[in-house]
């Protein structure tokens, strides 16, 4: 299994988050990857987060988003970003955080977050229309399947088995 650079970048192309993470496999919803607990990100030059849990991530084939699995006891099931199709490398993958989120807590309850950012970014940013649709059209999409449809109900948790 080979590592992978996973980075987001905002609209204006400023560094945003970024971390190494072990390829696990690929499936019918994209690509996976994983690391296991106390593995490090960084959101653009700022200090390294240490995150105690395992966590898994998915990078779907031409969809508006990525999505975190986290390990027990992160209160925070699920996190999916509304991003630019991914642009997959052999060992970096990229793509534009576009503001919106989709969280699911452990104990069931799902909101949209930063709506106010993806509103503010609009502006600031120019985001095209078709780009502002996309974005909202998947947000809603994801609002919905986080608690209905897989790979968000038990697909993933074959993933983190393997980083945990």
């Amino acid at each position: 299994m080979h590592n992978v650079r996973v980075v987001y970048r905002k609209y204006d192309q400023r560094l945003h988050w970024h971390q190494v993470m072990r390829y696990l496999g690929e499936d019918s919803y994209g690509v996976w990857l994983g690391v296991p607990p106390n593995s490090v990100s960084q959101r653009g030059e700022e200090p390294e987060v240490l995150h105690s849990q395992a966590h898994v991530q998915l990078f779907p084939r031409d969809r508006w988003f990525t999505a975190i699995f986290n390990d027990e006891p992160r209160s925070t099931e699920i996190y999916c970003d509304v991003t630019t199709p991914v642009t997959f490398g052999e060992t970096e993958f990229t793509m534009i955080d576009l503001d919106l989120d989709v969280v699911k807590k452990r104990d069931g309850t799902v909101y949209v977050d930063d709506a106010d950012e993806f509103a503010e970014h609009q502006v600031q940013f120019g985001y095209p229309q078709d780009v502002i649709e996309a974005a909202q059209r998947e947000c809603d999409w994801l609002f919905r399947a986080v608690a209905t449809e897989e790979p968000f109900l038990t697909t993933y948790k074959t993933y983190l088995d393997k980083v945990r």
